[in-house]
């Protein structure tokens, strides 16, 4: 299991302030952790379908980003990706509907990951122009890392914070 390939990977668009929470989570992971080498931390931003390459080459997906999902900001998700779809309305971000696709290319490429979750947060402001995330957002920032680094130990990877 420690071979098998794990990809994090923060996207939205930090020109949005809560938007851009995925980044900033792989961001924080990076500065204070070190990982196993079977797992990469990838700022995806809005890359969309020129995620497809990184997406195919793993064995497990963690996408971390903000979820409009109707709740109370800072309302905290972990949802297997294939509910991305289900809870992708006209206002979430144009990167979802990309990573949705790039998704189902790799089913037909028959190189999608093994597992796929969606660790994400409820946005309290999406508007622009603005590159920090609202207080209550990065209040979870430090929650999102911890249910992140707990998937990456689910599927067979380690970290060590820095200094330790």
């Amino acid at each position: 299991m420690a071979s098998e390939r794990i990809l994090v990977l923060g996207v939205g668009n930090i020109l949005l302030h809560d938007e851009g929470v995925g980044v900033r989570v792989v961001e924080r992971l990076e500065a204070e952790y070190t990982f196993s080498p079977n797992v990469e931390l990838m700022d995806g931003g809005t890359l969309g379908l020129r995620l497809l390459d990184p997406i195919t080459q793993a064995d497990h997906l963690i996408v971390v980003d903000a979820v409009q999902n109707g709740e109370t900001p800072g309302t905290l998700y972990r949802f297997p990706v294939e509910e991305l779809n289900k809870r992708l309305t006209f206002k979430n971000s144009l990167h979802q509907l990309d990573l949705v696709e790039s998704l189902a290319m790799a089913d037909m490429m028959e190189h999608r990951p093994r597992s796929a979750v969606v660790i994400g947060v409820e946005p309290a402001d999406i508007s622009p122009w603005g590159t920090t995330l609202t207080e209550v957002v990065a209040r979870r920032v430090p929650d999102l890392c911890r249910n992140v680094l707990e998937e990456i130990r689910k599927v067979g990877g380690t970290h060590t914070a820095r200094g330790a």
